[in-house]
């Protein structure tokens, strides 16, 4: 099991109005897609998915909850305690990858454009969110290759859903991976749409968690739980799945719609 680390924050940058990214120093090494669970003293323990690799490691919040709210109070030289990493990473694999982030799902799924783009793949990502001002992680995900805005108001970019940019960019040319993170019926319709195209695929899922290491069943989805089977699940996994894009589990185990 991996140790509990207390660090001070080095920095606390807000990327929006509701979404913070915390960068701290953290003796661990960890890959594209997987989380830590983050220690928020005096609240609670969350799953936090890594949004900076390397020797200086960040995660990027949704300010949602309680606990979120009260990290969103905390400044560089604040504690948090840290644990992990845990779970399974993005394949890192294809000559020309599609990455589809929806909202915060970039996050979860910027380290792996850029290792995507390190591998020397080239990577074309489509960035969607509700509006422009809640776009997040552009300039760096530029820095890996060509990125396309989509925003649900038409406040930026393409006037639509992500999905549909996505299916004009794959009708368009040759991808030889997809790989997405998002709201998840919009990473189901991604993954359908290159399930359809015969192109290999992986998603990045958010369930929710109380342990992070498989004992307290919180996250389990079909047969699989997610912090330890997961998160990331392939396009062949989830088009035999039932809770995909469907159902998911609440604090109690409820099953409740997506």
């Amino acid at each position: 099991m991996a140790r509990l680390e207390i660090v001070p924050l080095l920095d606390v940058v807000r990327e929006v109005h509701h979404t913070l990214t915390y960068r701290f120093l953290a003796g661990l090494e960890a890959g594209p897609g997987q989380f830590l669970m983050v220690w928020i003293p005096g609240h609670d323990e969350l799953p936090m998915a890594l949004s900076y690799l390397g020797e200086v490691k960040g995660i990027t919040v949704h300010t949602y909850g309680d606990a979120t709210k009260a990290l969103s109070e905390f400044r560089p030289g604040d504690l948090v305690g840290v644990r992990g990493p845990y779970g399974n990473t993005f394949r890192i694999e294809g000559k020309r990858v599609l990455c589809v982030a929806g909202g915060t799902g970039m996050a979860s799924i910027i380290a792996a454009i850029e290792a995507f783009h390190k591998a020397g793949s080239e990577v074309v990502t489509v960035l969607g969110a509700k509006s422009a001002d809640e776009l997040i992680f552009e300039e760096r995900a530029k820095k890996c290759g060509d990125v396309h805005i989509s925003t649900d108001d038409g406040s930026r970019g393409f006037h639509g859903f992500t999905p549909v940019l996505a299916k004009e960019l794959i009708d368009g040319g040759k991808f030889d991976m997809v790989a997405t993170c998002g709201p998840e019926r919009m990473m189901k319709a991604v993954i359908d749409l290159a399930l359809a195209r015969g192109i290999p695929s992986q998603a990045s899922l958010e369930r929710y968690m109380k342990c992070g290491i498989g004992i307290c069943d919180a996250c389990a989805f079909d047969d699989y739980l997610v912090c330890a089977d997961g998160p990331v699940f392939t396009g062949e996994q989830l088009v035999k799945s039932h809770d995909f894009g469907s159902v998911r589990r609440d604090a109690s185990g409820r099953r409740v719609p997506v």
